[in-house]
Order: C-alpha cells, then structure tokens, then sequence
C-alpha cells in the first residue's frame, strides 16, 4: 500500500474538450495524429505516433489564482478511454520509459506555494515520491511534469 495517489485529469474534463473542441482559456482544441508519446492525461498511457489521434489544449491542474497556477499544453486521446485506475502506483509504461517520459516532481503546500521540486532521473519514481511525502510535510501534493518540455502529466496527493 503506497502512501500516495495518482490523479489523472478527470474523464468529465476530456469529456467535455472533446464535446466543446473550446479549452478553459477560450482556445480551439487541436486534433492531430500523435507525432510523439504524449501521454495521454486521462489513461496516462503513451501515445502510438502515427497511429493514435490526440487532442492538444491548454490545461491548468490549479485550483487558485496565484503567481504558481501554471497552465500549459497537454494531451488526451481523441476517442474517449479509461482513466487511470491503479491509482496507488505511477504508470508503469511512463515510468519504464525514462527516454521518452523525463520526469520531474514539484511539490505544492496546501496554500498552492511550489515547495520542492527534484528531478526523478534514474531514481525509481514509486519510491522518489514514497520518500517525498514522508519527508516534507509542507507538501500537499505533488505534480508529475515531463522534466524537458515541463508539461503537467497528472498529480499526486497524499493518501
């Protein structure tokens, strides 16, 4: 049992962009074949380029607005898929591909002030994020982001 739990964008979310093709900001959403793996936010899997047909849109995972609500460019599948489910452990084909998926931790206090931040690199990211939340109380939870592009994956909240 982890003392964490993995949050992907909501099924409602994607629902709702690939219903009004309009992202919160007001921007059209893109639909294009995958030229990259992505991943998807709502099942957290990788894209298959060339095959897979993603949407593109603005997305900010942040609750309150303040100089630390970043919001960015994310993908979720066209078609409408499974969230996520085995919340207790990060996705393993993201965290099994370190060449693709670079990850970084950055950790939030319950007021949304960036904390902590750590570059995942070879560490086993189940245990970074284990070793995180046990050792830096301040953090309310916790956002994956691709470590290159700095792109939000999902967020992690304390279990």
């Amino acid at each position: 049992m982890s003392n964490f739990q993995i949050v992907p964008l909501s099924a409602e979310t994607a629902q709702r962009i690939r219903t009004t093709r309009q992202d919160d900001f007001g921007h059209a959403v893109v639909e294009q074949l995958a030229t990259g793996y992505g991943p998807c936010r709502v099942s957290l899997r990788p894209f298959a380029p060339g095959q897979d047909r993603r949407l593109l849109f603005s997305y900010s995972p942040f609750a309150l607005a303040n100089a630390f609500n970043q919001n960015g460019p994310v993908f979720i599948a066209a078609s409408e898929v499974e969230p996520y489910a085995t919340t207790d452990q990060f996705p393993p084909e993201i965290k099994a591909d370190k060449v693709n998926f670079p990850l970084s931790l950055v950790g939030y206090s319950a007021d949304q002030r960036m904390v902590f931040t750590r570059l995942v690199g070879e560490a086993d990211v189940d245990e970074l994020i284990e070793e995180v939340l046990a050792t830096n109380p301040d953090i309310a939870y916790l956002h994956a982001r691709n470590a290159e592009a700095q792109c939000f994956i999902c967020q992690i909240n304390r279990a």
